[in-house]
């Protein structure tokens, strides 16, 4: 386990290196209903050293596992969690031959900004550029990414303005990328529910809140978020750990107040947030999960988004689980990148 005091050192793993899994071509447009199993607790991290780099505005902490040569899979986690979403995850797909690349975003872990006169901006467009430049930072010209709630936005926001420098798409939640004129009409009451803490959030009293009680704050949302993941207190504190970073707060408070239109966009991306509302679509090979217990994922089993998807495409479904899937089931989230690839 990882606390607080000892954050930085990482348990070390043995290296694997097994072959990768022959790929073959997928051409069907489908929709599978998959059954899973929730993770309660967790033991060894099962990462390799913490690592930094320097990647355009961030000094990156991310871990890596899998042999250097393989192909290139970036696991990218959302809000309020942090890279041991893919605690499970990692070392399956390294035994399976991928490079697996598993980065904190920035306001999580040891991810900090190089300049103190950076605007700690948490608006769509920056995760989406933190990506590729990581990915130019190490060297790595395509890979397949794979994401959920903040990360996987920033996932489907490479695969529209950058497709080639990705290999395949999973992502939890399917279409993520935030029209904001859009997302200023109402939902439905109970959807609108699910969001309190968007809405707390956009007050100053949210923002206090946030900072005082940010552990109590992030453990029920993980737990109104995954009903039935009993999880640990072990396995909370090594992942709230991460929320530590001083620009977690405001990060954060950027990320939800721009959605409802509350904060600016930083002018650097104006371009960018322009490409993003017209919503193009994702041609790109792609598997998209919805847990059926996350409060945020929309009815229909997938066809409120499914339009766009243009490439070859698959819908899974995972019963029983919530918002963290990567975690919660993990062998299915594996499965997911793995097949991605087949498409």
């Amino acid at each position: 386990m990882i606390d607080r005091r000892n954050f930085g050192k990482m348990v070390g793993m043995g290296a694997v290196t097994a072959a990768m899994a022959q790929t073959a071509t997928g051409c069907a447009t489908t929709v599978s209903d998959t059954m899973a199993t929730p993770m309660a607790s967790e033991g060894a991290t099962g990462f390799g050293p913490l690592k930094q780099v320097k990647a355009g505005v961030l000094n990156v902490g991310y871990v890596e596992a899998g042999p250097a040569t393989g192909p290139a899979v970036l696991l990218l986690h959302g809000w309020p969690y942090d890279i041991h979403s893919f605690v499970k995850v990692t070392p399956m797909l390294a035994a399976k031959g991928y490079r697996v690349i598993v980065p904190y975003l920035r306001g999580y872990g040891t991810t900090r900004f190089l300049s103190s006169s950076t605007p700690r901006s948490g608006e769509q467009a920056v995760f989406g550029t933190d990506v590729v430049t990581l990915m130019d930072a190490l060297k790595i010209k395509k890979a397949v990414l794979a994401g959920f709630d903040w990360g996987g936005r920033a996932a489907d926001i490479v695969a529209v303005l950058h497709p080639e420098r990705v290999t395949g798409l999973v992502s939890v939640g399917g279409y993520l990328i935030v029209n904001r004129k859009n997302a200023q009409q109402p939902i439905a009451p109970k959807t609108e529910q699910a969001w309190w803490y968007q809405y707390y959030f956009a007050t100053d009293r949210g923002q206090r809140g946030l900072e005082r009680y940010r552990h109590d704050l992030t453990k029920l949302v993980w737990k109104t978020n995954s009903p039935t993941w009993h999880f640990d207190d072990a396995t909370f504190d090594r992942s709230a750990a991460a929320f530590d970073n001083p620009d977690f707060v405001p990060v954060t408070i950027d990320n939800y107040r721009w959605r409802l239109g509350l904060a600016k966009s930083d002018p650097r991306y104006d371009d960018v947030e322009a490409r993003l509302a017209r919503e193009s679509p994702i041609s790109l090979p792609t598997i998209a999960l919805d847990g059926a217990l996350d409060p945020f994922t929309p009815p229909g089993n997938g066809s409120s988004y499914r339009a766009k998807f243009k490439g070859k495409y698959e819908h899974r479904t995972l019963h029983n689980i919530g918002h963290n899937v990567p975690q919660e089931a993990p062998d299915a989230f594996t499965q997911a990148v793995v097949d991605v690839t087949r498409l």
